[in-house]
């Protein structure tokens, strides 16, 4: 992010003096001439550093600091003082002034204060950003047996030095979070933060906030500037999950954050620049939404540089087993258990269910049964019932049960549940004894709880 400083001297040939050494240092320089042009520009710009004389026409030093400090308490502002004025100097320390300077002064003093100004705001900006690194689960990998999985590996190998935006769909569930941290720690911004939020669960107020901060006073609450994930995620990766559900305006001030490098904070009026690479995620079928006029089409194209879909885990049933064992070593650790895998018949039911919601769901039902199970193996009992009800959906067709099979089934789970009461069993299906005495194919022995 580029380092900007304003400098409010009334003297000309001071002025271009100071302009010209600190940008002869590498900085971004603006020069005014008093404290009104010099407040002008801050309410236009955006400034890290102001370096203000204390005594100009129009508006004292003292006066454009608390003005500045009041709005925007991020700028640090520099005294420029004369000897007989050590007092205001002072005064202006506590009112929030970083430092203040005498005349006639030593440039090279005054480079070295405001390089100190530019190095504590680096580490203040990293401190947060490490925050976020530190706080990221950077040891993720990606299970991967299926054709359609190995080809996205590949993609994502010969994108590892591009700073593409990208566009992940699919279904919900099927890891397009995960696949998007994958995708950062491959490429060169690896060791810099990792950021996403998910655009479906705040409101669009909220999310402004949350996405691009905002300054102290813009709305009731707001007791202090705050910035925002764009800015924090600045040289690192932003991942939008749920992209299509941002609202339109939202979405234009996003773009102008691709197009351009710059966007505004909740009730700002000066522009940050940041450089951060973007990479969403939706279910939707987005073109459909253009087409609605729910979704802008220009922000579409500038994310979806590159498209990267991932397929249902019905549609790659080749993953569904190295999935279960990597979730199962996974879970193991908390339940303190020792389970060493999977029963043969508690394996072809997890590779026969459909799994409507996909690898998420797989885990989901992968810990369940490391918490119910009571053998060394996986089993059937300690899946969840639905998968083998609604195996008929997905069953081979060799495997496909008839429907007497079924009756029989379902018609002994009944009787098991009642307790081996056939009258209640039959009462609650809605037949005759003997009906049940049919689908069960066993003699008719008298129940004396009948």
């Amino acid at each position: 992010m580029r380092f900007k400083i304003l400098i409010a001297e009334d003297e000309e040939i001071t002025l271009k003096h100071l302009v010209y050494t600190l940008k002869k240092e590498g900085y971004e320089v603006v020069g005014v001439r008093n404290g009104r042009e010099a407040l002008d520009q801050v309410e236009g710009d955006h400034f890290d550093v102001l370096i203000t004389d204390i005594k100009m026409p129009e508006m004292s030093g003292i006066e454009l600091l608390e003005k500045v400090k009041e709005k925007h308490p991020e700028i640090e502002v520099l005294i420029i003082t004369g000897y007989g004025s050590i007092g205001s100097a002072v005064e202006a320390i506590k009112k929030g002034a970083y430092e203040y300077i005498t005349k006639p002064f030593d440039l090279d003093e005054l480079i070295i204060k405001v390089k100190n100004i530019h190095e504590r705001k680096l580490l203040r900006k990293e401190n947060v950003a490490l925050k976020a690194y530190f706080g990221m689960n950077r040891k993720v990998s990606l299970i991967a047996r299926s054709g359609s999985m190995l080809k996205i590996l590949e993609v994502i190998e010969g994108i590892h030095n591009s700073d593409c935006n990208i566009l992940l769909t699919g279904e919900t569930g099927v890891g397009k979070s995960l696949l998007a941290k994958i995708i950062h720690f491959t490429s060169r911004r690896q060791n810099m933060p990792f950021l996403s939020i998910n655009c479906a669960t705040l409101t669009e107020e909220l999310l402004a906030s949350e996405l691009f901060g905002h300054e102290k006073g813009a709305f009731t609450g707001a007791v202090r500037t705050k910035q925002g994930l764009v800015e924090i995620a600045d040289t690192g990766t932003l991942f939008l999950d749920e992209i299509a559900e941002i609202a339109t305006n939202l979405q234009a001030k996003l773009l102008k954050v691709i197009e351009e490098g710059e966007f505004y904070r909740v009730g700002g009026t000066r522009p940050i620049r940041v450089d951060v690479r973007f990479i969403a995620a939706t279910n939707q079928q987005v073109k459909k939404l253009i087409a609605e006029g729910k979704f802008r089409e220009d922000l579409y194209y500038r994310l979806n540089v590159m498209e990267i879909f991932i397929s249902p885990l019905r549609d790659r049933r080749e993953d569904i087993e190295p999935l279960s064992t990597y979730f199962l070593q996974k879970h193991l650790p908390k339940a303190n258990k020792r389970i060493t895998g999977f029963s043969k018949q508690a394996m072809d039911i997890l590779l026969h269910y459909r799994f409507p919601g996909n690898v998420r769901e797989l885990e989901n039902i992968i810990e369940r049964a490391v918490i119910l199970e009571k053998s060394s193996l996986i089993t059937p009992e300690s899946l969840p019932q639905s998968l083998t009800l609604y195996q008929i959906e997905t069953i081979e067709p060799d495997k496909i049960k008839t429907i007497d099979e079924l009756n029989r089934e379902y018609a002994e789970k009944v009787v098991e549940m009642v307790g081996g009461n056939k009258s209640k069993a039959a009462e609650l299906l809605g037949i005759s004894r003997t009906s049940l005495w049919r689908i069960l194919k066993e003699d008719l022995i008298p129940d004396e709880r009948s």
